[in-house]
């Protein structure tokens, strides 16, 4: 390497101009990737323009993703065709922007999967549910619940299931269903010993979401005669079943120890 006369760049100089740290146009000059075109009298590495605009043809390729041994080959060797080079890493490229896509998918999936609360497609929603599910339910309930420590839990549990979980769950909901209908049917008291084991199957249903005490299950029990939605659900099972389910829940709840008129959300 010869003595370069004043005008050069400094390695200072040159790190600033292009973007790098000093330490990496040291690093660079080791391993011969660019290597000044002189030294001062005093021994300090000398930049030339023609040194700076391979700096820059480097950190192109290093942005592309190339290692540093093959930039260096690629800039050195005069039978690797640059063209052809950058044709193929454009390939790779396109394929792992593809990947990303995918990637970027199944978060957004994730992200709506702890939103909700659920796995399943709204199609696999609807078969396992029946046409009267509305999978805007589910989203509707994170909005109005989704700080709740019970709905911390409840998307938790939800994630972790599958389909074969939901399935068995919506043939207990079922069964649970038919039960209470045929009990008001047949003039179950609330506050009886079989009304009071209703409530509590209707209970432990709940309790595979989220614990739920007996004063949360109060709580719930007053939808189902404030919110038309849970009356109409639960009322085209038998004339009077909300009522009589919130009923039933209160009797059992204040029979465990909760007042039903000031029970709370705890």
């Amino acid at each position: 390497m010869r003595v370069h006369p004043p005008g050069g760049l400094t390695v200072g100089r040159a790190a600033a101009l292009v973007g790098v740290t000093v330490k990496t146009l040291h690093h660079w000059d080791a391993i011969g990737l660019v290597r000044p075109t002189g030294r001062t009298r005093a021994g300090y590495r000398v930049y030339s323009g023609e040194d700076v605009a391979r700096m820059y043809r480097v950190l192109v390729y290093r942005e592309l993703g190339l290692p540093l041994a093959e930039i260096g080959r690629l800039l050195d060797d005069p039978g690797t065709d640059a063209r052809d080079h950058l044709r193929r890493r454009r390939e790779q490229l396109v394929e792992c922007v593809s990947r990303l896509q995918e990637r970027l998918s199944l978060v957004d999936r994730l992200t709506e999967t702890l939103e909700s609360g659920m796995r399943l497609t709204t199609e696999e929603q609807n078969a396992i549910f029946g046409d009267g599910w509305r999978p805007s339910w589910a989203q509707e309930a994170g909005e109005r619940w989704g700080g709740s420590a019970q709905w911390a839990q409840y998307a938790g549990r939800a994630a972790a299931m599958t389909q074969e979980d939901w399935k068995e769950v919506a043939a207990e909901t079922g069964a649970l269903e038919a039960d209470l209908a045929a009990a008001k049917g047949a003039g179950v008291a609330p506050g009886s010993a079989a009304a009071g084991a209703l409530a509590e199957r209707h209970r432990a249903l709940l309790s595979r979401h989220f614990d739920c005490t007996h004063s949360m299950h109060v709580c719930l029990g007053r939808t189902f005669t404030a919110d038309p939605r849970f009356s109409e659900h639960y009322d085209a099972l038998a004339p009077g079943l909300a009522a009589w389910l919130h009923d039933v829940i209160a009797a059992n709840a204040e029979a465990r120890g909760v007042d039903p008129r000031s029970a709370t959300w705890e």
